[in-house]
């Protein structure tokens, strides 16, 4: 749950009230606090919440022992937040703060760090020990302690039963609905479903493993659960956030879609603005290609596997940001395969399910495939229409962000896809990440340049002449590369006789045009100085003044 400044200064109140137990810690803090006990506290609270059920713990900074409010300088810099990516560091499954407050109590500033239970059947480390509280301090985790978390695996909470559900509490045309899609899979694997026409719509969902002995699950609920049935979660409402965005950045419209999320997900997709998109993606025809923007297949694939993988007791929410060029698609909860890399090995299969139950319910109403062809099935499509492949932002530990472009980025790209089929989907991934300009590490650089499929000097690599030459951009090709440093110091000698005298800021816009295009202005002013200090050194020019006064002469 992300609370308010209000409803958290509320609760702080009733915590320093109550008393401070094994799931609260009050430091006094005033000025700095070390970053190894934090890690500590963040294990000792996560796993003491993991034992005791509860959803969240609290290491609060700015109140003393005696439950006195005296505030807390810590890292009053504005650099409080960067603070959830350093603990990364230290942790196991990558766990971080749900969040970090600030706020103002009886005129003093308060930071409250919300730290997760530790997950289910493992035990929060830090720095590879085990930590649990005692008394005003940390310790190491008892053996009892480890055992009872430990005793926790294969529990899954997607399969629990929800104490006071009845069948009245879901959706009947959910049910209906849920009823028809799983016919239609057991006619796909060519099943009997004559016995399933007769069967009633309990047995039916216990068949699809949507209910157990007829009892309601998470699952159920998530899934299949009337919007009013929702208080049966304590205040936390399974729900997908559908926002369109203005170019400016502003929001133009927003709408909540909650349980049943079975009906949920084409519901969000029709508000999704799917233009037809036309581009050219060959090089040999003036006709252009026309396509809509999205494929439906892809959308409601990422939004499925948002339903299905999130981590539910974060108490998050699935939030679906529609651009003017993108979709981005946001759920809490860590990326379990760690890597998209990783997803596109072959036989590739993860480690395990957030959600089995679940999973499992949603494979059954043809929903997702959890066979682990997802990620490659999206990726194959964008590729075959030529588009961006979707990005993983992986960033927040916590929190898997998901970018579906609706346009191309890169001309050359494109054209390369459409000219070069059979591509692996490993190689496709490599030169997209080249195309969006982010960083490849130096082994795939290796990979693509032995191909010749890339050039430059790395970091700052671009489409190279033969992928070039195959699509037609020779042009892009000589933008990209830049030419000789001979040519450079011919123009800037032609300059020179020309003007006099020029300061290098003058003499790189003599020379724009022709500089790297992958190169940052900065870059580029670097570029523009080595060649001057090489003519100095050959004789050619000379400089008076330094700095910004500084100007350039050819020498007589």
């Amino acid at each position: 749950m992300i609370y308010t400044d209000q409803q958290l200064v509320k609760k702080i109140r009733k915590m320093i009230v109550d008393f401070e137990d094994e799931v609260v810690e009050f430091k006094e803090a005033r000025t700095n606090y070390s970053f190894k006990d934090i890690g500590k506290y963040f294990s000792a609270l996560g796993n003491e919440a993991n034992i005791r059920g509860l959803k969240e713990a609290w290491l609060i900074f700015g109140v003393t022992n005696n439950k006195e409010i005296v505030g807390s300088a810590y890292r009053q810099d504005g650099n409080l937040q960067h603070l959830k990516k350093e603990i990364v560091g230290g942790t196991n499954e990558r766990a971080t703060f749900m969040e970090i407050y600030e706020l103002i109590m009886d005129g003093h500033r308060i930071v409250a760090f919300q730290i997760p239970p530790a997950t289910r059947g493992i035990p929060t480390t830090w720095n590879g020990a085990a930590y649990a509280r005692e008394d005003e301090s940390t310790c190491p985790l008892p053996m009892d302690k480890v055992d009872l978390i430990r005793s926790q695996v294969g529990i899954d909470w997607s399969k629990e039963i929800v104490e006071g559900a009845t069948f009245e509490d879901l959706d009947p045309e959910a049910v209906s609905y849920a009823r028809k899609l799983f016919i239609r899979k057991q006619n796909a694997s060519k099943k009997s479903t004559d016995m399933l026409l007769k069967m009633s719509d309990i047995e039916m969902l216990n068949k699809a493993g949507i209910l157990i002995k007829g009892r309601i699950t998470n699952t159920a609920l998530i899934l299949l659960g009337k919007e009013e049935s929702s208080y049966l979660f304590d205040g936390f409402i399974p729900r997908i956030t559908w926002t369109l965005y203005n170019g400016n950045g502003t929001v133009k419209a927003y709408e909540h879609f909650d349980m049943p999320l079975l009906l949920a997900v084409d519901k969000v997709y029709s508000k999704i603005r799917n233009e037809k998109y036309r581009y050219i993606a060959g090089q040999q025809t003036l006709f252009p290609d026309e396509t809509y923007q999205y494929e439906a297949d892809v959308v409601k694939e990422v939004l499925n596997n948002c339903i299905a993988h999130s981590n539910y007791q974060l108490r998050g929410k699935i939030n679906l940001e529609e651009f003017e060029d993108r979709l981005v698609f946001i759920n809490e909860g860590n990326f379990i395969p760690e890597t998209v890399e990783k997803t596109l090995e072959e036989g590739y299969k993860p480690p395990y399910y957030r959600n089995t139950f679940l999973c499992k319910a949603m494979v059954n109403l043809y929903m997702i495939d959890t066979n682990s062809m997802g990620i490659p099935m999206m990726y194959q499509i964008q590729k075959e229409k030529c588009f961006p492949l979707p990005t993983y932002d992986l960033s927040d530990p916590n929190r898997v962000k998901v970018s579906l472009y609706g346009k191309i980025l890169d001309k050359n790209y494109t054209q390369l896809l459409h000219a070069n089929a059979d591509l692996d989907l490993s190689t496709v991934f490599l030169l997209d990440k080249v195309q969006k300009k982010e960083v490849i590490s130096k082994e795939s650089f290796a990979q693509l340049k032995k191909r010749k499929l890339v050039e430059g000097r790395y970091p700052n690599i671009y489409v190279s002449y033969k992928v070039a030459n195959i699509v037609g951009q020779q042009t892009e090709y000589v933008r990209n590369k830049g030419l000789k440093n001979d040519v450079y110091k011919q123009l800037i000698i032609n300059a020179l006789d020309t003007m006099g005298r020029a300061s290098a800021g003058e003499l790189k816009e003599v020379l724009s045009g022709s500089l790297s295009a992958v190169l940052s202005d900065k870059q580029q002013s670097k570029k523009v100085s080595n060649i001057l200090q090489a003519m100095k050194r050959e004789g050619i020019a000379d400089v008076d003044g330094v700095g910004h006064a500084a100007r350039w002469y050819l020498k007589k």
